[in-house]
């Protein structure tokens, strides 16, 4: 018999390894889990070369002291900075100074020159810390040590972090899997939200 077209189809979720993200914890269908932390970038190229060298040593010293797994992911998006052209625009219609109306005007002829030369990034810095059921013992307690071990090595490297909580996760996943980037409501966020919307035959 036949299969019709609506049962041919299968979302591309059933492919993705998440199953569930509890008490900011990703669980995968493979039974292991992890934890995400977002690090805050440094300009690595402003720095002095003795602060360079400090953060590379820094940085060789965070990874020899590791005693487990850790995933880096490096995420560049495009931003999209119409908004804040409209807000220049704004700026000059209110301003009632000759002179900062020629400025803004100048700085917004600028910005725009600017961004058609150079694509503007906004650059995240993510570590996963990896969980295996073959560790044993609760998923939740390995993962919070671990994190708690990774977040000290990264205060002595004076790089802020933080644990990303369910809403940033599924946010996260949500703007990976589907490359946009539309709002998510609570009333959405409340429930179980698919990673992936898209559908394939």
């Amino acid at each position: 018999m036949k299969k019709t077209a609506k049962n041919s189809k299968a979302t591309t979720q059933k492919f993705i390894e998440i199953r569930d993200i509890v008490d900011n914890i990703v669980l995968l269908s493979s039974g292991n889990a992890c934890l995400v932390i977002e690090v805050q970038a440094t300009n690595f190229s402003l720095l002095s070369q003795e602060e360079q060298d400090v953060k590379v040593l820094s940085y060789s010293s965070l990874l020899n002291s590791l005693s487990f797994p850790i995933q880096i992911f490096i995420r560049s998006k495009k931003i999209d900075i119409s908004s804040y052209l409209r807000q220049l625009d704004d700026e000059f219609a209110k301003s009632q100074n000759q002179l900062l109306k020629n400025q803004i005007k100048l700085y917004k002829d600028f910005v725009q020159e600017l961004i058609k030369v150079n694509t503007v990034l906004d650059k995240k810095f993510y570590i996963a810390i990896p969980y295996s059921g073959l560790e044993g013992g609760s998923a939740k307690s390995k993962l919070t040590s671990k994190a708690e071990s990774l977040h000290a090595q990264l205060r002595r490297m004076n790089l802020p972090a933080k644990t990303l909580a369910r809403v940033e996760l599924v946010k996260l996943f949500h703007e990976i899997y589907n490359g946009d980037f539309e709002q998510i409501n609570e009333v959405t966020l409340s429930s179980k939200y698919p990673v992936v919307k898209r559908q394939t035959i």
